[in-house]
């Protein structure tokens, strides 16, 4: 199935995104951070979506419960089975 580059789990930041942190005017570690900072509200925003609940309603139990599924299905199905490609 093919997944839109803005929806891809292996590119969190679109080309138009980090162009745009690029020609911010910040250091390297503040750029970093953006990207970071932008890479985990997407991300984020699919943990709450696969809960059905708003970003702002997530526990930390349900952040860390989705991590440990995550990593369970790369471990036992493989890296395409997993949402986070790493």
């Amino acid at each position: 199935m093919d997944i839109p580059p803005q929806q891809s789990s292996t590119q969190f930041l679109t080309l138009e995104e980090s162009a745009k942190v690029d020609a911010a005017l910040l250091s390297s570690p503040e750029k970093f951070l953006t990207r970071l900072t932008i890479s985990s509200l997407k991300l984020l925003q699919h943990i709450a979506q696969e809960y059905s609940v708003a970003i702002e309603d997530l526990t930390t139990q349900q952040v860390i419960a989705w991590f440990e599924k995550d990593s369970k299905l790369r471990r036992e199905q493989g890296i395409e089975a997993s949402y986070l490609k790493w």
